[in-house]
């Protein structure tokens, strides 16, 4: 039997690393995207080879909607070089930047580049890659617990976040006949670079988040990387159109 196959936009770091690795020891093939690290995807690829699955790396920038009829182009060729295929079998869309500022102080260009990324990124290359993701398959979409609490600082970040939870069931919806399932995971803070690495290297800032965290600890790629790799086994199919917060218990 061949493997699914898994495009994870993301995947050369952080919680896409972790869904990437996950999904492989689960025996899923893996297409990693990156934006500029491509010596840390390669070692991502390096790293899936080495459990005995088969990985590609292609670069992609998701906060630029033209160039996805291109990237389109070149994964049809990878699937079609490394995998005699022409489709793939799950979509993890997680590639994204966090930018914190109150309100009052937010600009026009940090609002366009969320929207570019999180929204108008999401939005576009899922539309663009429909055509390659088989029938049976599945989308994850990464959105953060920030969606249903708040802190001051991460209105707009949060804001186009929330639009991808709404985007999450109309795609589930509108691929419902070709029984495609589609969920969000809204991962709590997490110990990463992802916002320069605040959560991770802030000392008060983690333990203030693991104070008000019910399992009592900042939460880790792996504990992240686990949920994503779970909505995509066979056993989840029937989980559709939900929202699954992956925070410890964040804010209870």
């Amino acid at each position: 039997m061949t493997n699914k196959i898994a495009i994870i936009t993301g995947g050369s770091r952080g919680l896409g690393k972790s869904a990437a690795l996950k999904l492989a020891q689960q025996g899923v093939d893996v297409v990693v995207t990156y934006h500029s690290k491509e010596a840390e995807a390669a070692s991502v690829v390096a790293e899936i080879e080495a459990l005995g699955g088969k990985a590609a790396a292609l670069q992609l920038d998701v906060g630029v909607s033209s160039s996805f009829d291109h990237f389109a182009q070149r994964l049809r060729a990878v699937l079609a070089q490394k995998w005699q295929r022409s489709s793939f079998d799950f979509l993890v869309n997680n590639a994204g930047v966090g930018i914190y500022n109150p309100i009052a102080q937010t600009t026009e260009e940090q609002f366009d580049q969320l929207v570019n990324i999180h929204l108008k990124g999401v939005f576009f290359l899922t539309q663009k890659l429909l055509p390659l993701i088989a029938d049976n398959g599945r989308i994850v979409n990464v959105s953060t617990g920030l969606t249903r609490f708040a802190l001051p600082g991460y209105a707009a970040y949060a804001s186009m976040k929330g639009a991808i939870e709404v985007f999450t069931k109309y795609l589930a919806k509108e691929l419902g006949p070709r029984k495609i399932a589609v969920n969000v995971v809204a991962p709590g803070a997490i110990e990463t670079d992802f916002g320069h690495g605040a959560v991770r290297d802030n000392k008060d800032l983690n333990n203030f988040v693991a104070s008000q965290t019910a399992l009592g600890r900042v939460g880790l790629p792996d504990d992240i990387g686990g949920v994503i790799a779970s909505l995509l086994n066979q056993d989840s199919g029937w989980i559709n159109a939900q929202r699954i917060e992956a925070s410890g218990g964040m804010f209870l």
